[in-house]
């Protein structure tokens, strides 16, 4: 269990408890009627209530500083309601208590130094180019408004920053140098929090648009999506990251919005990913790698060899695969996750725009559907997407967990 704030409350000689000054936070400077001391124990703060005595605390800072107080205050809440998850989901608790500590001592927050972490990005991620060229684009097809997008909850999202991803990667840099090594460097930001339907709208007109300016880019202006199955139902509700092997239904979005579960949504609101570019080889590779068909792939990897998942197993294979590889560090495919059609419609658009063709082209001879593993409508229907080169649309699809299909695979990436 991890360890964090038990007390946040005004003290009075009768319960200002003792403590060294190693365990103490130095009181915040001003007014007695707002002096507070944060002790850290080995209690679990348990109730929301008892941080409620740091409004006094937020006001006594300078009022520029009021939203950066109460997002730190908001994590630590989150982070008390799950004190039974481990330290390694939350991220860096510790981190978390240091800048919160700051703030209250110093009264503005701690200027994080990025120096080495944007150098570390760039050089094996080029990151900045990736992210300003997805952040622009985001920007104009009307998904980013401001720096943020509004959630399904009415909530606002900010987008991560460059700094924030940048960090990641430097963090689990020695998690990552495998994958990165397979060829796993192609960013994609992922606008998770906001409506399934008004994205696959943005995406409808962005491809409409795009048509327009790309004469060779043929497509049906007057159905750009067509949708089959439950895409085609007036009330469909989508479970995302289901457990199939404890017969766990999955979560809908607006749960997974409001618990903050960061190992699942990558920055709130937000899923943020490494893939394998067009070539994996190439990490300036316009696009992203395509599905193989069974026996069209190239494995990766010198310090780990990976070979690829090749289309034509059921996603019950392609799961079991997966699940195996989130406990074997050894596995090639340690790590890896599949996508949701969010992810997948991001990763369309950002490939149509980088290489003027369409991603999954099941009628070409090397490409493949890509399943959805990680969203079910029910636990017998899996999602599917595609582009169909014969009637010029792309396709929304379902099909059968069990089924196999030649020309269905999954794709996957790591989520940081």
């Amino acid at each position: 269990m991890v360890v964090f704030m038990n007390d946040f409350s005004r003290p009075t000689p009768e319960s200002s408890p003792s403590a060294t000054p190693a365990e103490a936070v130095p009181p915040v400077a001003g007014p007695p009627d707002t002096e507070v001391r944060a002790q850290c124990t080995s209690e679990i703060l348990g109730e929301e209530a008892i941080m409620d005595s740091v409004s006094s605390v937020r006001d006594s800072l300078p009022e520029q500083y009021h939203a950066h107080f109460e997002t730190l205050r908001q994590e630590i809440i989150d982070f008390t309601k799950a004190h039974g998850i481990p330290k390694e989901s939350l991220g860096s608790p510790d981190l978390l208590r240091e800048r919160f500590e700051y703030l209250l001592k110093n009264r503005e927050p701690k200027k994080e130094d990025y120096t080495e972490a944007l150098e570390y990005a760039e050089e094996f991620y080029h990151l900045r180019e990736q992210y300003d060229f997805q952040v622009k684009f985001l920007e104009q097809v009307g998904i980013l408004e401001g720096d943020a997008i509004v959630g399904i909850d009415g909530k606002t999202y900010p987008i991560p920053t460059l700094e924030q991803i940048a960090s990641r990667l430097f963090e689990h840099r020695e998690t990552l140098e495998t994958k990165r090594d397979q060829g796993f460097t192609k960013l994609l930001l992922v606008p998770f929090g906001m409506s399934l339907r008004d994205l696959i709208g943005t995406f409808s007109f962005f491809a409409s648009l795009y048509s327009e300016a790309h004469p060779d880019f043929k497509l049906d202006r007057y159905k750009v999506i067509k949708l089959y199955g439950v895409w085609n139902t007036d009330h469909f509700q989508l479970s995302y990251f289901p457990k199939l092997e404890e017969k766990h239904r999955g979560y809908f979005k607006r749960e997974i919005l409001d618990d903050s579960f960061q190992d699942l949504s990558s920055f709130l609101g937000w899923r943020v990913h490494l893939f394998q570019p067009s070539n994996p080889s190439d990490s300036y590779s316009p696009g992203f790698a395509h599905i193989p068909r069974q026996g069209k792939g190239i494995p990766q990897g010198d310090l780990v060899f990976r070979p690829p998942l090749e289309a034509g197993k059921s996603l019950n294979e392609y799961l079991s695969i997966l699940q195996k590889a989130r406990g074997d560090k050894d596995s090639p495919y340690h790590g890896e996750t599949g996508l949701t059609p969010e992810d997948w419609i991001m990763a369309f658009m950002i490939h149509l725009s980088e290489t003027g063709k369409p991603l999954d082209d099941v009628l070409s001879e090397k490409e493949s559907a890509c399943c959805f593993s990680e969203v079910f409508s029910s636990f017998e229907t899996i999602m599917e997407g595609r582009w169909d080169q014969s009637s010029l649309q792309v396709i929304l699809d379902h099909d059968i967990l069990r089924d196999k299909n030649l020309q269905v695979g999954i794709r996957t990436s790591m989520i940081i």
